[in-house]
């Protein structure tokens, strides 16, 4: 049986819940911000290349957007908590495998195995808090909460791994994920509701292997493209091949009868707008840190634990603004306050693409502030819109898809700004090499990344060894300053496509139910109009037409406006 959240509950409880479901997903997301800060290191350590980090940071990221969806309805079908408490269990597990890898694959394949737990995990918090907190405004603010955790994460993230890397080897960067998994996993044992829902489709194990498969076709081109070159057949063939896939994903969830991406709630235009905005901010957020804490350690000279203190200004900003933007979107309305989140995100990449070799941190500190301030204005607005147009019985399908676009705007991010780095760096350097006939090796370790660049300019010294660091340096600022541009336009892009799609707020109705409640009635077990009862689990509308819900005058009629307009 299903819990009905929110109900016989006492006010203390759900908020110690609340509580036990942020702290896990604090390890979730601090996992990729102290990561950003060691990938010098482990560089160092392992003689990887830029796209050994990059599959180092997206391996996670692939599993765990590819696999949302459908853990999220395995979620929905066996219950949050039970599904939520596993997921904990196997990213403990990855975490440990990681921090004891000794090259790079192996570090990509234990990363996998932690995509797996967080994809268990994040989907679960978010849609245990939409049913534990039933009432709007309580769940604005229990979502607020969760949002300015994740900003939490992006403060203490490069922080806690610079201390780390200070005083221990790299794994502790992972071990610290254990102890977090373990108090998660008790307190959630004693204080947080199970919820499931009774009448769930079944997996769609064929979309998520789909999905997953090609997204990791589309990533592979764009990470290994620098090295291979756009038009090399392997890339070709992988790009089109992820192309097809996620095609053939898209056709097959319009057909399949359990579908675990419900296309019927793009069909609302807040839900669509949202989650566009959703993406364009983690591509921007995760890109970006993937530059900066290579340009703070290597081109700046900063330690590990340096760097994550000069990072930490964007997450200060962050968890300024989130409350902030409550109080603004209660005033203002979600449009003017999310699209003004990504104008000043995109002014902050435009500004931080205008870096040069002799910049310094002062030179990059207020593209951190704007950068900081528009993820912290739009983020909490974003989920919001997107959580309060599901229905409640969806709420683990409708977090899982909210999730998937967060991390699938993260991979893509780490996969574009490093792709269009690697390119800029290898064709900078490629002219004062080439005279040189340098070994294969030692060539591969200088092309491969800045690091290594440096880690053979220590070895041969001199003029030369001086020449190359300059070099080197120069063309990685200006791989990073082509990077920041583009992704300034993209998310100049998606603040215009929000301007116009996005409403200002969200239909009365909405605000009681969850619009998406009134977009599909096959989610509901009932005609169009019939939703599923404020805080229950599962189909509430199983009347004849026109049964009303449970707080409407007897006979009334739901009013069910076109999706297309909310």
């Amino acid at each position: 049986m299903s819990t009905r959240p929110g109900r016989g509950q006492s006010e203390d409880r759900r908020w110690v819940a609340l509580a036990a479901l942020c702290v896990s997903l604090l390890m979730v997301s601090l996992d990729n911000t102290i990561l950003n800060v060691a990938l010098p290191t482990i560089a160092r350590s392992m003689n990887a290349t830029t796209s050994d980090l990059q599959w180092i940071v997206d391996s996670y990221i692939v599993v765990f957007a590819g696999l949302l969806l459908l853990v999220g309805s395995l979620g929905d079908r066996l219950g949050r908590k039970w599904v939520f408490m596993t997921g904990l269990v196997v990213f403990a597990a990855g975490s440990t495998a990681s921090a004891f890898c000794t090259t790079p694959t192996r570090l990509v394949a234990a990363r996998a195995v932690m995509g797996l737990g967080g994809a268990a995990i994040m989907p679960s918090t978010l849609s245990l808090i939409r049913n534990i907190f039933t009432e709007p405004s309580e769940r604005a603010r229990a979502i607020g909460i969760w949002s300015g955790t994740s900003g939490l994460s992006v403060a203490l993230g490069p922080v806690v791994g610079g201390y780390l890397l200070a005083h221990f080897w790299w794994g502790s960067v992972f071990l610290v994920n254990v102890p977090i998994a373990l108090a998660g996993l008790v307190a959630s044992a004693f204080v947080v509701p199970n919820s499931r829902n009774p009448e769930s489709r079944r997996p769609d194990p064929l979309g998520g292997l789909l999905s997953t498969l090609g997204m990791a076709a589309l990533l592979w081109a764009i990470i290994e493209a620098p090295q291979r070159a756009w038009t090399s057949t392997a890339v070709l063939a992988s790009l089109t091949g992820g192309i097809a896939l996620l095609m053939g994903f898209v056709l097959w969830e319009q057909k399949c009868d359990h579908a675990m991406l419900q296309l019927v709630f793009f069909r609302s235009r807040r839900f669509s707008a949202a989650m566009g905005a959703m993406a364009m901010l983690m591509l921007a957020l995760m890109g970006s840190l993937f530059l900066l804490t290579q340009y703070l350690q290597f081109a700046l000279g900063y330690t590990a634990l340096e760097a994550g203190v000069r990072v930490a200004p964007i997450a200060g900003v962050i968890l300024v603004a989130a409350p902030l933007s409550a109080v603004i979107v209660h005033r203002m309305g979600t449009k003017p306050v999310v699209v003004s989140g990504l104008s000043l995100i995109a002014a902050g990449l435009f500004i931080l693409s205008h870096t040069t070799v002799h910049g310094t941190y002062l030179d990059a500190l207020p593209s951190f502030f704007l950068i900081g301030t528009g993820v912290g204005l739009s983020f909490a607005p974003s989920t919001e819109a997107v959580m309060g147009s599901l229905p409640t019985a969806e709420a683990g399908a409708g977090a899982a898809t909210n999730g998937a676009a967060l991390e699938t705007g993260g991979a893509l991010g780490v996969g574009i700004f490093g792709s269009l780095l690697g390119t800029r760096y290898r064709d900078m350097l490629a002219p004062m090499l080439a005279p040189h006939h340098v070994p294969s090796a030692v060539l591969q370790l200088i092309e491969g990344s800045l690091g290594g660049a440096l880690e053979v300019v220590k070895r041969i010294g001199g003029s030369l060894g001086a020449s190359l660091a300059i070099v080197a340096r120069e063309a990685f600022v200006s791989g990073m300053d082509l990077a920041l541009t583009v992704g300034g336009v993209l998310v100049t892009c998606g603040a215009v496509v929000v301007l116009i799609l996005l409403p200002n707020r969200a239909p009365p109705a909405a605000k009681e139910t969850g619009e998406a409640e009134r977009v599909g009635s096959r989610n509901t077990g009932g005609p169009p109009g019939t939703a599923a009862p404020l805080g229950t689990d599962g189909p509430g509308a199983k009347g004849p037409p026109g049964t009303a819900k449970p707080h409407a005058p007897p006979g009334a009629r739901a009013k069910v406006p076109h999706p297309g307009k909310g």
